[in-house]
């Protein structure tokens, strides 16, 4: 049945006690993951085609699933460049369920996003706008390190700059990635309720018609200093 999703379940009830601490070692650690041949190489062949389109304000839809939102998104703000990026060839290969000729100012790509994000920042290139829509909540406590804003790359999707915005159905999730957010930038950012008047992820419409409540962050990232 459609329009039954489950509320997601977890032992934690708050933010967790460790963030703090973890998001300030990744800030003062440097990430040293080899950055994978394929990936370096799909990331070259997306900025060569932006570019190849005249470099309009790049727009990152990280982790797009099936591209839906990277379609809307396009259609939204058409005078920037959307590149989705998912590392899953299934979900690259699916049916987007957007209807009509996909808009010509977007691009999904095949890739892992630790290494995207590191790359658009040793490269230079930045993202007018980015979104991280919907991702994986890892709600067991002990899966901290797995959410984005409690993993090592987290500085590096920071110092990328730019207008981001966050959204999940659990709002633990959002709390956090405010509250890491608010201690790197040293700006206040909140976790506020949301209400789409156009759902456009798969996720976000079907949590919104299983009558989830939705939450997101955003904020206009101050120029910082890229991580050592």
């Amino acid at each position: 049945m459609y329009a039954n999703s489950s509320v997601i379940v977890s032992a934690q009830t708050g933010p967790h006690e460790q963030l703090a601490a973890l998001v300030a070692r990744h800030a003062s650690h440097a990430f040293l993951q080899p950055i994978a041949a394929h990936n370096r190489h799909a990331f070259e062949d997306s900025i060569a085609h932006w570019r190849e389109r005249g470099a309009a304000p790049l727009i990152l839809d990280a982790g797009c699933g099936v591209g839906l939102s990277t379609m809307h998104l396009a259609a939204q703000f058409p005078d920037h460049f959307v590149i989705g990026v998912d590392q899953s060839a299934d979900r690259n290969a699916r049916n987007t369920e957007w209807k009509g000729a996909a808009p010509g100012n977007c691009l999904r790509v095949r890739a892992n996003l630790v290494d995207y994000w590191r790359l658009l920042l040793e490269s230079g290139v930045r993202p007018a706008r980015h979104y991280v829509l919907y991702p994986n909540p890892w709600p067991k406590i002990g899966h901290l390190s797995r959410r984005w804003h409690g993993h090592a790359v987290f500085p590096a999707i920071v110092a990328l700059g730019g207008y981001l915005e966050c959204r999940s159905n659990w709002r633990i999730y959002i709390e956090e990635f405010a509250a890491a957010l608010t201690l790197l930038t040293r700006q206040t950012v909140a976790c506020e309720a949301y209400a789409a008047e156009q759902a456009i992820t798969p996720f976000e419409k079907k949590y919104q018609d299983s009558g989830h409540a939705l939450w997101r962050c955003r904020m206009a990232l101050p120029a910082l200093a890229a991580p050592r």
